[in-house]
């Protein structure tokens, strides 16, 4: 099942159902659940088997928002990849390497990713995003997968100088309009096995970034255990699980977006999403 939020044809923003080439405006029918968040917690999408009723759009005339533009928090994981570890020159951690990012930061697919005026630094770093379902606190691993309501791409797109301009990286992170979120999330019966599932990050169609989903340091599960202990996941909340290596940061020379680049970043099982680099302003 494919799910997502966006803008429809009729100018309300909404979300729903994906069926090849058309989109079930979910929302439109729904007037108690005004936003996918909402839908994920109600009993109807928790239960499964929901009837799909609703206006019914192609893709090609809608325009798409952030999966969930609306989350409570985005939990974002670093350094949680082998080979980025050691393109960074960091030492591996006992613990996950965590980061805020703020909503106001995302957009949807489709949409310009925005390269700050005050930075020539704007980075890709593709990555693969949980959507919780079911909430909780101290979620064993054993019961973490149980928590997920689906599974989207994401660019979390980083503004290098910024982001080391002091030891913490939120002002990198955070630029408006730098965090692609989308097309769409996947229930978590539609991904495959993790080895066998592969993360691409393609700029200008060339690839930068490969790796299947096995190879991160801390599994999803470890991921979702580690945070729930401090903190309660709640329906909406999104964390993004960390990027493979190949960043542009870290070439020689390095390899940084600017306006006009087109910046992919696909799945297995998951979607593709993709972006124009746009200038501020």
């Amino acid at each position: 099942m494919k799910l997502t939020s966006f803008i429809s044809p009729t100018g309300n923003a909404t979300y729903g159902l994906i069926d090849g080439d058309m989109i079930t405006d979910l929302g439109a029918t729904r007037p108690l659940l005004p936003s996918l968040k909402d839908f994920l917690a109600c009993k109807e999408f928790t239960a499964g088997g929901f009837e799909a009723t609703g206006p019914v759009y192609p893709l090609a005339s809608i325009t798409c928002l952030p999966v969930i533009p609306n989350p409570g928090k985005i939990i974002c994981v670093g350094l949680n990849y082998k080979d980025h570890i050691a393109e960074t020159g960091r030492s591996d951690s006992a613990y996950p390497s965590l980061f805020l990012r703020t909503a106001t930061s995302q957009i949807g697919h489709n949409a310009p990713m925005i390269k700050p005026r005050v930075s020539e630094r704007f980075d890709y770093e593709g990555e693969l995003a949980i959507i919780i379902g079911q909430p909780g606190r101290h979620i064993s691993q054993e019961n973490a997968l149980q928590h997920i309501a689906g599974y989207a791409c994401y660019n979390d797109g980083s503004v290098r100088d910024w982001q080391r301009h002091t030891h913490q990286f939120t002002p990198g992170k955070n630029f408006d309009g730098t965090g692609s979120f989308g097309p769409y999330m996947v229930t978590p019966d539609e991904i495959g096995p993790r080895e066998t599932s592969f993360l691409i990050t393609r700029l200008n169609g060339e690839v930068v970034q490969k790796a299947s989903l096995d190879l991160m340091v801390f599994s999803i599960e470890e991921q979702i255990a580690y945070i729930s202990t401090y903190t309660t996941l709640e329906t909406g909340d999104v964390i993004v699980t960390g990027t493979p290596g190949g960043v542009g940061d870290r070439r020689s020379p390095p390899l940084y977006m600017f306006a006009g680049d087109k910046v992919e970043v696909e799945i297995t099982g998951v979607g593709l999403l993709q972006n124009i680099v746009a200038n501020e302003g």
